[in-house]
């Protein structure tokens, strides 16, 4: 019996977020494209003889029920009561950022234990399990690129012309998810699209250039963030002087730029980085912004599932 397993946990973007509704429970109706990049957390699961649920690492959170690893765990537990398992978290992902990192660790703890313990529930049951600890949880027990509906529990697979590389954009800036949608301002109306004319449009962007992917789409939830955060819309300013466009992934307060390969995606995080460094490489850097800083810049690819 499998004493040990090792996964990656891989971050998001939303390539487009759209608020469709508001229901009367008061959560919010979503459309998005979810695509996994090679941004990841790694996990290690090691089976123990006792039944205690053990998290390590630097990253342990203060609270320890209130980790959504910890509540993966003790989910599965509930169908093994005597398994136990010793959980180590190399975090890369930053949190409050709008990549998932949290939903996706929770997914990663699912499916391993779902191995490690021997319980065999379908991906279909992991998750409805995976939606009681988050909306996006069960966009990442697949790791593939879906569209994303309801309040995060409706995921398509699907095979669209996206972006191949990014350049993720990290503030120094955590921003809390409920200011967002609690927002008076918040578009809470814009149409569903249907599946086929999302596929034309992803179609057109991808045989004009990757720049069109920002022109075309959009994130509801970004007006309302760069309303509370106006440091961040003259963060999109100074990129716009460069010749650049950003959108903010999830509720932020991480933005991505999509480029054509990696290696444009490095090169830009050099340029990036000496622009937006505390020197500002000529001048010191707009006093709008400084108080993002320090920036991080990181290049990205699709995560593609071993």
């Amino acid at each position: 019996m499998t004493k040990t397993l090792e996964r990656l946990a891989p971050a998001k973007l939303n390539l487009f977020l759209h608020v469709t509704g508001r229901r009367a429970d008061g959560y919010h109706e979503l459309q998005s494209l979810f695509v996994p990049i090679d941004l990841c957390d790694r996990l290690r699961f090691t089976r123990r003889d006792d039944a205690q649920i053990e998290r390590l690492g630097s990253t342990a959170h203060a609270r320890f029920e209130d980790d959504l690893i910890i509540r993966a765990a003790r989910l599965m537990q509930a169908y093994k009561p005597e398994a136990g398992v010793s959980i180590e978290v190399q975090k890369q992902i930053p949190s409050g950022a709008g990549l998932g990192g949290g939903s996706s660790d929770a997914a990663c703890a699912l499916a391993a234990l779902n191995q490690l313990w021997q319980i065999n529930l379908s991906v279909a049951q992991l998750q409805r399990l995976g939606l009681q600890l988050g909306a996006d949880v069960p966009f990442f027990m697949q790791q593939q690129a879906a569209i994303v509906e309801g309040i995060g529990e409706i995921v398509h697979a699907v095979a669209l012309d996206v972006p191949p590389a990014y350049v993720l954009i990290s503030p120094n800036l955590s921003i809390a998810t409920p200011a967002i949608f609690k927002h008076p301002t918040l578009q809470r109306n814009t149409p569903t699209l249907d599946l086929d004319s999302l596929q034309q449009q992803f179609q057109d962007c991808a045989q004009r250039s990757v720049s069109a992917y920002l022109e075309h789409f959009r994130n509801d939830l970004q007006a309302v963030a760069c309303q509370l955060h106006p440091a961040l819309q003259s963060m999109l300013q100074t990129l716009e002087t460069m010749g650049l466009q950003a959108q903010m992934t999830g509720s932020g307060s991480n933005f991505y730029i999509p480029v054509a390969d990696l290696a444009q995606a490095q090169q830009l995080v050099k340029d990036l980085s000496r622009v937006f460094s505390e020197q500002g490489s000529a001048k010191q850097p707009p006093a709008a912004w400084q108080s993002l800083m320090p920036f991080k810049f990181t290049a990205a690819s699709l995560y593609l599932p071993a």
